[in-house]
């Protein structure tokens, strides 16, 4: 049985998501497409990973996905100074997200995260 997180999360531009939703899916982002799996970060981790590559970004939205329903194509890979992060090979199935939020940026111009996240 699975000990890790009970959810993962995927920063994603409102048109890739709304483009899944169409799909029934979540085929990736581009540099998702390059790598062959689907990056995806922890609670802890995704802040961190918004400063890193959505820095700016206005129509982000958090993705909260249960870890249980993708632990088949679930593996945990070393990334930032050898952190393990969750990576998804094959397509996110849409059944597997429990939310999707949007991330606002602050006056500050950095996002502004719900309180159960980061």
């Amino acid at each position: 049985m699975f000990a890790g997180p009970a959810f993962i999360y995927k920063l994603v531009p409102a048109a890739s998501w709304q483009q899944a939703e169409v799909l029934g899916r979540f085929v990736g982002s581009p540099v998702d497409l390059a790598d062959g799996y689907i990056h995806f970060s922890t609670a802890a981790q995704v802040a961190e990973t918004a400063e890193k590559h959505f820095a700016g970004v206005t129509d982000l939205l958090l993705v909260q996905v249960a870890t249980a329903e993708v632990e088949a194509a679930l593996r945990w890979e070393p990334s930032r100074g050898g952190a393990l992060f969750p990576h998804v090979y094959g397509d996110l199935p849409l059944s597997a997200v429990r939310s999707v939020r949007p991330l606002p940026l602050g006056d500050d111009g950095r996002h502004v995260w719900p309180d159960d996240v980061a």
